[in-house]
Order: C-alpha cells, then sequence, then structure tokens
C-alpha cells in the first residue's frame, strides 16, 4: 500500500500582508503540511523569502509531533547552492529540507558567507541534512529524467536516501502554472520500484488535475491557489485527500 496522502498546500498563494494567520488557518483547515516556496533569484527567476520569514510563522503552526507529522514545513529549496542554508533553516523551523537534484552540484560551504572550492553531491547533501535532525526530498525539475534519483535512492547508506522525492509538474518559478501530465510516467515508475516512498506533485494541482495525480501514484499534494483562493478551502483540501486515499 502506498503511503498515506498528504496535503501540503503552497503558501506562495497565501495573503502575504497576514501570512502567519494564513497558515495556522489552513492547517485548521485540514492541511498536514505547510510548502514552503524558497526561491532565490538565480536557480529560478524569481525571489520570494528566507530564513527570517519562516522564523516569523514558525510560532503560528504547531511543530510536528512525528516525523512528516501535522504542521510538517516543507521547504521546496529552489535554490543554486542548497547547503549553504540548510543550517539557516533548520535554526529556523523548516521540518522537511527539499532541494533541487540540478543543483546539488555546487558549493559544499555551510553558510552563506563561506567560500570553498570543494562540490558537495546529493547523498553528501541528504546526510548532511539527516545529521542536523530534518527529513530531506530531492526534487527534479519536468527536464531532469527520474531515473537519475535510482542510484540515491538505491544506497546502502540509509543516510544518504532520501525520505521524499518532488517530482515538479510545472517548470519552478512561479505559482499559477499548468499541471503538465506528461510528468505522470515519473511518478509511475518511481512509485513502481518504491511502493513506500513518499512521492510530491508540485504545480498546477486542483480539483480537476488531481485524479491523474492520485492515479500515478503520488501522495504528497501540493496545491496553491486551487486551497488559498478557494471560497472553502477545508472542502478542496478534503477533495484532494479523498482522491489520494481512493487509489491507495
Amino acid at each position: 500500500m502506498a503511503p498515506a496522502p498528504i496535503i501540503a498546500p503552497s503558501i506562495l498563494s497565501a495573503d502575504f500582508a497576514s501570512l502567519g494567520k494564513a497558515c495556522s488557518d489552513t492547517i485548521a483547515q485540514g492541511a498536514d503540511w505547510l510548502h514552503v516556496d524558497i526561491m532565490d533569484g538565480h536557480f529560478v527567476p524569481n525571489l520570494t523569502f528566507g530564513p527570517p520569514v519562516v522564523t516569523m510563522i514558525r510560532p503560528h503552526v504547531e511543530r510536528p509531533k512525528e516525523a512528516f507529522g501535522k504542521g510538517t514545513f516543507d521547504c521546496h529549496m529552489m535554490i543554486a547552492e542548497p547547503k549553504k542554508w540548510v543550517k539557516d533553516f533548520q535554526k529556523a523551523g523548516c521540518d522537511l529540507y527539499c532541494f533541487h537534484y540540478e543543483a546539488a552540484f555546487s558549493s559544499n560551504a555551510e553558510s552563506p558567507e563561506a567560500r570553498t572550492e570543494e562540490i558537495t553531491n546529493p547523498k553528501a547533501l541528504i546526510k548532511y541534512i539527516h545529521g542536523l535532525g530534518m527529513r530531506a526530498g530531492i526534487a527534479i525539475k519536468p527536464g531532469t529524467k527520474h531515473d537519475v534519483l535510482y542510484e540515491i535512492l538505491d544506497s546502502e547508506n540509509k543516510d544518504e536516501v532520501p525520505d521524499m522525492v518532488l517530482v515538479m509538474t510545472v517548470e519552478p518559478g512561479f505559482g499559477g502554472q499548468k499541471f503538465m501530465p506528461d510528468m505522470m510516467p515519473k511518478v509511475e515508475a518511481l512509485r513502481k520500484h518504491y511502493p513506500e516512498l513518499n512521492i510530491e506533485v508540485d504545480g498546477g494541482l486542483s480539483e480537476k488535475t488531481i485524479d491523474v495525480a492520485a492515479d500515478a501514484g503520488a501522495n504528497v499534494i501540493v496545491a496553491g491557489s486551487a486551497v488559498f483562493g478557494a471560497e472553502d478551502p477545508s472542502d478542496v483540501i478534503k477533495k484532494l485527500r479523498e482522491a489520494v486515499e481512493s487509489r491507495r
């Protein structure tokens, strides 16, 4: 049986003028996690927010009592040098640090101000994140083949194995894009190989597209405007959850 459904609304679509309240309201409306989109203007052509914002919203949402529990801050790091920011986001209240495979072969420095010629890699970065007490996720862009993840997921060293894979269903960088159904074979293949893996999809998810994603085997659903722009967010969250649950 596939893992339980997890609904993770993206706060990129929330009201930034009252972000703390928007986060707590969404959890109260039935969301499991909050998906926190971090963009640096380099890896993607957009800027969002950094550790200070995560620090400010963390008190509005109770920390999860167990791994992958309610209130998890799922930080999607669309940044060029992900290792540099692991410690800062851990201190800010991140629970799951999800970096991009495409950015993982970058600086091995452990802080934004540090400099080194050494290069890290996905396995080493996952181990580093685990060492700081967080869960680790690895994301792939639409143009990246899913099979690059097999060697990582099959590592004999469990500290190097990610806790979640994120298959992007839009090009990362902006909210409100159209769902890409041609990404679903990636999800299907990953689910076939790793039946117990948390597989997340992000981009264009709504009541109109959830069935396709759920059929493919995705269990972690990121929805932004579909939730935050809804007249009844609780109902949307419920329908997304039911769609995934019915395919388990």
